[in-house]
């Protein structure tokens, strides 16, 4: 039984979360268990229920620890940034590069996981693009270097529509393509809809 007081050791992360990532990006969901996870992982199966309660909790946790990521390298690369077009090309290509570095973890959550079970777990939407976003935007909004009539919702919205739309082209093209190869193709559309 799960203890929520417990923190999982980065031993066992290091054990367990590459075999999960890639059970689950080359497996349907519905088609790995904690059986199998155990197994492949040589993890048992009460090391694994004493740090999280079913497979979803396992899956959705490695998947909010990776993404989570995306928030803290990015900090380093806006860092000093002035030009919001940059900043926001930026973020794109941080993003989509983490994803090539990480392939199973852009399949498993954008392929694999079906959206309406991470919905309901309630870590679904960390805001962490919010986060990194938000003094740079208010800035281009005190300067006027972004159009007032777009919200900040509506940007989040185009930044998320452009990279689920992107990696699911991608899986489907067989990954013979970098993630972040792809940004030309749409980044100045982007930027059209943004500008003042």
């Amino acid at each position: 039984m799960k203890d929520d007081n417990l923190t999982v050791p980065e031993k066992l992360k290091n054990r367990l979360y590459p075999v999960v990532l890639e059970l689950f990006s080359e497996n349907d969901f519905h088609c790995v268990n904690v059986r199998e996870i155990s197994r492949k992982s040589g993890v048992s199966s009460g090391t694994l229920y004493k740090y999280f309660s079913s497979k979803e909790d396992l899956i959705f946790t490695i998947l909010n620890e990776n993404i989570g990521r995306i928030g803290d390298e990015m900090k380093h690369h806006i860092a000093g940034m002035e030009d919001i077009k940059e900043i926001f090309r930026k973020v794109f290509w941080g993003t989509m590069d983490f994803y090539d570095r990480n392939p199973g973890v852009a399949i498993t959550a954008f392929i694999t996981v079906p959206m309406r079970n991470w919905i309901r777990e309630g870590s679904f939407r960390s805001g962490m693009e919010y986060d990194i976003l938000i003094d740079p935007v208010k800035k281009a909004r005190e300067k006027k270097t972004i159009s007032p009539n777009v919200t900040d919702r509506q940007i989040l919205d185009l930044y998320y529509m452009f990279c689920h739309r992107h990696i699911h082209q991608w899986y489907y093209n067989r990954m013979k393509r970098k993630l972040a190869d792809s940004i030309p193709d749409f980044f100045e559309l982007f930027w059209k809809v943004l500008k003042p």
